[in-house]
């Protein structure tokens, strides 16, 4: 494969993987998302996010459900529902890393001194 066509796929294809790196929240705001999904969502969604009032957020029930629709469910809400849209407390990115972090297994809260 020639070297220009090359640079071109490879920037087709990490493009949106190093877009979303200098997006993703730092240390300390990933603490904050953390503890928010555990306490606010988990309020509906079960401590544990295996369920309650809404549906269970765990890697199982998440990992097939396309990441563009988790993450517009989180911004947007779902409306009719008990499900609110959390726009005014998260940006777009950060959305998409709860989404993400839902789909791999939701960390669990780290408690820092």
């Amino acid at each position: 494969m020639p070297v220009r066509t090359t640079i071109v796929l490879s920037t087709l294809l990490l493009g949106p993987v190093l877009a979303w790196a200098q997006t993703a929240p730092d240390a300390a705001r990933s603490r904050e998302l953390v503890r928010m999904v555990r306490q606010d969502c988990g309020s509906c969604h079960g401590m544990h996010l295996t369920g309650g009032l809404g549906p269970a957020l765990t890697r199982e029930a998440m990992a097939e459900r396309p990441l563009d629709s988790l993450v517009a469910v989180i911004v947007h809400g779902r409306p009719g529902t008990p499900m609110p849209p959390w726009q005014t407390m998260l940006s777009e990115p950060e959305a998409r890393w709860i989404a993400l972090q839902l789909q791999q297994g939701f960390p669990e809260e780290t408690h820092t001194p």
